[in-house]
């Protein structure tokens, strides 16, 4: 651990005028408060905040942020408390070390709706002040640096929770020093195996080619020197882990990947930025699709920068990056250059960006989406999106994830313009909903009065606010919907009791049940979540007629009572369908659905018929019935599908995969049900989720008795 006087030697090489008293008074707090207290490897446990404020120099951060990190585990591990902190430290101080207190307490990695729950305060923290995930990340880089001496479960989940939430948060800051080194120590726990594979056959390449890196960095030096142009060259191999997704990501052996070194120019001025890019083109072939101007289309953190892949030495693929020295300065610290100080002096860098604005930008449609899992969804698809930039037809810059299709332009431009989207021309040519954008490509959407958003449409478009508001259009339809349906099952349920659906029948019901209103009410008698009789049961107990248990072993009427029977396989009748009984020598009595085929061929045996009916009541869930679906093969999918027919007391009796696709799953489902009227219910619900693309009852006439 480093003395007080180092770290005050730090903070003062970037800030001179830095509060030297105040840091030393929070040094001395801290290190008391941890008196006595040790981390996993014996060190007393002082040395990790001051590990984090050290990570925290790095980038330069202001007196507040440093002495937060000196003091985050104070309120939450030690007997200090929030109101000494606020008397010793100020208000400002006191609320950031409270912000990432409530952060340490956040289980990101619980279940779904817990996690989405805390990934929105994990935002609201955010943007209360973004220093609060500067020190939280600092903590957590920290922490995976000493991650070795925790269990191996322990480092195992922490881990995954760094490579799902915490290295994709620090790269969309724009911190990708932060990010890389974040992935590579997870990579580390989490597949040392393939880390060291690529590690050893970097070592192997080296010692077969050389120093590859500083041969390249030697050629881009000598055609800037040959040019007369001043600046600064680095290079470097790309992290093991950014190397071995390019593989998973391209199906590549390490033998086949050519672009595993990057280069970074670093120039004065912006018109030489372009001035490099003439000379590395003018020498070096340029990989056609591996050129991006982010200078002129900055990405939403600030970064700004031009990126170019030519072929180099030997024919490798070499990366460029070129940018100014202010630029670079955004790079390395992305959102947290706003804070950074320079020369002594809060930076005036004039690429940094303003944090409330990033974060509005990030955020943007999170707070109103209700569902968990389309929440979650949204939170990744946003921290993990690589953009492109579009052009609309007033020459307004759209940024947009890898992958977007015109639906998400269209729904960038306006939810209204998005629900309304029947095609759309790029670059003047009329393609398809479907088609991937590219940078710089200009997009007309062509709209239509009377479309809607179709259930397809959650598979073309890859930004989460336009699935947001396609889930959020599909959901008020099928409300529609079940509402229409549900009127007519009331209609239908008063009735048959002789008595007439009024509105304040329905309302004085939806207030007995609990339903929040008579529409609602209407909707989930639609949907089969609550039936027409027990409304109609609610209102008027006396004119509903029992309905008794009926016993499983004697479901039928018309059998002697030395007779048993069995449902047909081939058409698998249900309580509620007319049936007929047929006599086989050896198997007794099958009943069969009056239009199952295989009745057809006892046409000429009516002594082998046998009028059956089932018994009136309530039958049990205990007949199987055979579904067929059409699913989208997505993460989650087949999850939902089987809580979908739980959540409507009904039981799998057996699954099977009949095509794989890598779009759609087809697979058939064996339900236990009670009646018909209990499969309409199970296949309403499934026809009613967007990831379930058919659905049909099988009946087969192979498995005749």
């Amino acid at each position: 651990m480093i003395a007080v006087d180092d770290l005050i030697a730090l903070i003062h090489n970037y800030n001179p005028g830095c509060n030297q008293d105040l840091v030393r008074r929070a040094w001395a707090y801290g290190e008391a408060m941890h008196e006595g207290q040790f981390r996993h490897s014996g060190e007393p446990y002082f040395t990790h905040p001051v590990a984090v404020a050290t990570i925290l120099t790095e980038m330069r951060l202001d007196d507040a942020t440093l002495i937060t990190a000196l003091l985050h585990d104070t309120i939450e591990d030690t007997k200090s408390t929030y109101s000494e902190v606020e008397r010793l430290f100020g208000t400002e101080i006191v609320e950031l070390v409270d912000g990432v207190t409530k952060l340490t307490n956040l289980q990101l990695s619980s279940s779904e709706a817990k996690q989405a729950e805390n990934f929105r305060k994990l935002l609201i923290a955010m943007s209360r002040d973004l220093r609060v995930i500067l020190v939280k990340l600092a903590d957590r880089l920290h922490n995976m640096r000493t991650i070795r001496s925790m269990r191996p479960e322990k480092q195992a989940q922490k881990a995954r929770e760094t490579m799902d939430i915490y290295a994709p948060l620090a790269g969309r800051m724009g911190m990708q020093w932060m990010r890389e080194e974040l992935e590579d120590l997870s990579f580390r726990v989490l597949n040392p195996e393939a880390r060291n594979s690529i590690l050893r056959r970097f070592i192997t390449l080296q010692r077969e080619a050389g120093d590859v890196v500083h041969r390249i960095s030697n050629d881009i030096r000598s055609e800037l020197d040959r040019a007369g142009m001043p600046a600064d060259v680095y290079g470097r191999a790309k992290k093991p882990y950014s190397i071995w997704r390019k593989m998973q990501e391209k199906d590549l052996a390490f033998s086949r990947l050519s672009d595993i070194y990057g280069f970074r120019i670093i120039t004065d001025d912006v018109a030489e930025c372009y001035k490099v890019l003439g000379i590395m083109h003018q020498r070096w072939r340029a990989v056609p699709g591996r050129f991006k101007d982010y200078i002129s289309q900055p990405k939403s953190n600030g970064y700004r920068s031009i990126h170019t892949t030519v072929s180099g030495r030997d024919g490798k693929r070499v990366e460029i990056q070129i940018r100014t020295r202010e630029m670079h300065e955004v790079a390395e610290a992305g959102v947290a250059a706003h804070w950074a100080y320079r020369d002594g002096a809060r930076s005036e860098n004039p690429f940094a960006v303003d944090p409330a604005r990033w974060i509005a930008t990030l955020t943007e449609g999170l707070q109103n989406e209700e569902d968990h899992g389309a929440f979650l969804e949204h939170v990744k698809l946003e921290m993990y999106s690589d953009q492109v930039f579009c052009f609309s037809p007033k020459g307004d810059v759209i940024q947009l994830p890898r992958g977007a299709t015109p639906l998400d332009f269209a729904y960038a431009i306006h939810t209204r313009i998005g629900d309304k989207c029947v095609s759309a021309k790029v670059d003047g040519l009329r393609v398809p909903l479907w088609t991937r954008l590219r940078n710089g490509q200009s997009v007309v959407i062509i709209t239509a009065e009377g479309q809607r958003p179709q259930a397809s449409w959650i598979d073309l478009v890859v930004t989460g606010r336009a699935k947001s508001a396609i889930r959020r259009s599909l959901r008020d339809e099928d409300r529609e919907r079940f509402v229409r349906l549900g009127t007519e099952l009331l209609r239908a349920a008063f009735e048959a009791i002789g008595r007439e659906m009024t509105g304040k029948a329905i309302a004085t019901a939806a207030r007995m049940l609990g339903v929040a209103s008579d529409s609602e009410l209407r909707a989930q008698v639609g949907s089969a979540e609550i039936s027409a009789r027990k409304v109609v049961g609610a209102l008027y107990p006396e004119g509903v007629p029992f309905e008794p248990e009926v016993d499983a072993a004697r479901p039928v009427v018309g059998l002697a009572a030395d007779q048993s029977f069995r449902r047909a396989a081939c058409c698998q009748p249900l309580p509620g369908e007319r049936i007929v009984g047929i006599t086989y020598r050896g198997k007794g009595i099958v009943a069969h659905s009056m239009d199952c085929d295989a009745l057809a061929e006892f046409d000429e045996q009516p002594d082998r018929w046998i009028e059956l009916r089932w018994q009136d009541g309530t039958h049990p869930p205990v007949y199987d019935v055979t579904l067929e679906l059409t699913i989208s093969n997505d993460a989650g999918v087949l999850g939902r599908v089987c809580s979908l027919i739980g959540e409507h007391k009904a039981n799998i009796s057996d699954l099977r995969f009949l095509d794989r696709k890598p779009d759609f799953f087809l697979l058939r489902v064996m339900v236990e049900l009670r009646g018909v009227s209990h499969l309409h219910q199970v296949m309403t619900a499934l026809e009613a989720e967007t990831a379930v693309a058919q659905i049909a009852r099988v009946r087969d006439p192979s498995k005749r008795p």
